[in-house]
């Protein structure tokens, strides 16, 4: 009897800096490593941030120093234009875009209009550019905070709020429709948990209008939630029983401290898995989960975590899933975990760099957020830390 054999599994070296910054001069380099080494330090972040949003609330000239650090590091720049070089960078090396205007939460119809008109005008942008191949989209800038907290409540809206909703609605489709028609896909952002359900039913109805033929509509599932197994699989059924892709974008999850906290104060049970090691094979399962009903399901692997990329290779092998197959891929931001992302592009997977971009002032509030949930995961900045330093002695050795 022939024995089958099956061909061995790509060796993705995450340890290999030279891979990892190649596209870095050795004064980018410099700059990134004492960059990492200011936000590895917590207490430094959080009074850096402070004095940031107390500059800023002044009108201090501080935009100059803002743009030079820490928006260099982890934004593409403040207009389409300015973030088109980048783009067509991370190109060259096979990693594709997923653009994200990166202003935060607004409260009236007005801005809301604004952030449609602005998301629909880089869809214009995105279709002309085969290296865009996604655009982020936060329902939380196109609907009002608490009508998504009260439609999550599943709490009946009166005239004015159902009016209201169906703007909100409407909109969101023109944006979807849009992304369908230019062969873009949109990625629906993770909320807080308590308008998480607005925004999946959202998902759920421009999915069920647009992921026919392709993965338009990707709905983000954070996977720090101990119901988020459940809704995954819900999701799926869903999808079967109404004819469309269920398409996900996995990410472990960003609003932990702000989730536990409210649990807390309002004396709910803790919607976060109790430890880490919970919430890792929480999100491996679901990956594989994923992974085992391809074809009816679309996975963005959407981690800085090597282990969760390195299964995910795995789980492709013995599922027989080519690298580069159309209905997977690895996404990282942008300014972190190069070693993941240019490793895997190299390889042939289908790489993503979740790029932000918007005025610096309005960016403000985002690069903070973010600053601090990468600050408090899990000794992310003292890998980062490590690698940049590994990869400044093997030059400086050569």
């Amino acid at each position: 009897m022939n024995q089958i054999t099956h061909p061995p599994v790509v060796q993705l070296r995450f340890d290999d800096t030279a891979a990892a910054f190649a596209h870095k001069s050795d004064g980018q380099l410099r700059k990134s490593h004492l960059l990492f080494q200011m936000m590895n330090n917590p207490a430094l972040v959080n009074a850096g941030a402070r004095i940031a949003e107390w500059a800023f609330r002044l009108h201090l000239p501080v935009i100059w120093l803002v743009k030079n650090t820490i928006y260099q590091q982890f934004c593409g720049g403040e207009t389409i234009s300015e973030v088109k070089q980048v783009i067509q960078a991370l190109g060259r090396h096979r990693i594709k875009t997923i653009l994200d205007y990166g202003v935060e939460a607004k409260a009236s119809e007005e801005d809301f209009e604004r952030t449609a008109n602005h998301l629909q005008q880089t869809l214009e942008v995105a279709r002309e550019d085969s290296f865009i191949h996604i655009v982020s989209m936060k329902l939380s800038g196109l609907f009002r905070f608490a009508l998504l907290e009260k439609v999550s409540r599943m709490d009946a809206l009166n005239d004015a709020e159902t009016a209201e909703w169906q703007r909100g609605i409407d909109r969101v489709d023109r944006i979807c429709g849009a992304a369908a028609a230019s062969g873009i896909s949109i990625h629906v952002d993770a909320e807080h948990s308590w308008i998480q359900g607005a925004v999946d039913r959202i998902a759920w109805i421009m999915s069920e209008r647009y992921n026919r033929e392709q993965p338009t509509i990707i709905n983000a599932v954070q996977m720090y939630r101990k119901d988020r197994q459940a809704f995954l699989e819900a999701s799926l059924e869903h999808a079967q029983q109404h004819g469309y892709l269920c398409a996900v974008k996995l990410v472990r999850g960003a609003y932990m401290e702000k989730e536990r906290a409210r649990a807390a104060a309002m004396s709910y049970p803790d919607p976060i898995h109790a430890t880490l090691e919970d919430t890792h094979r929480a999100y491996n399962r679901a990956l594989e989960f994923c992974l085992s009903h391809l074809g009816d399901m679309y996975v963005c692997n959407a981690s800085h975590n090597e282990a969760s990329c390195r299964l995910m290779a795995e789980l492709m092998q013995r599922y027989h899933i080519p690298n580069d197959h159309p209905l997977t891929a690895t996404a990282q931001l942008y300014g972190m975990s190069d070693n993941i992302s240019y490793v895997m592009a190299r390889a042939g997977y289908n790489v993503e760099k979740y790029l932000p971009y918007g005025p610096v002032r309005e960016v403000i509030p985002y690069l903070i957020r973010r600053t601090r949930e990468n600050t408090s995961a899990g000794g992310q900045m003292s890998r980062e830390l490590g690698l940049l330093h590994r990869e400044l002695l093997r030059r400086k050795e050569k």
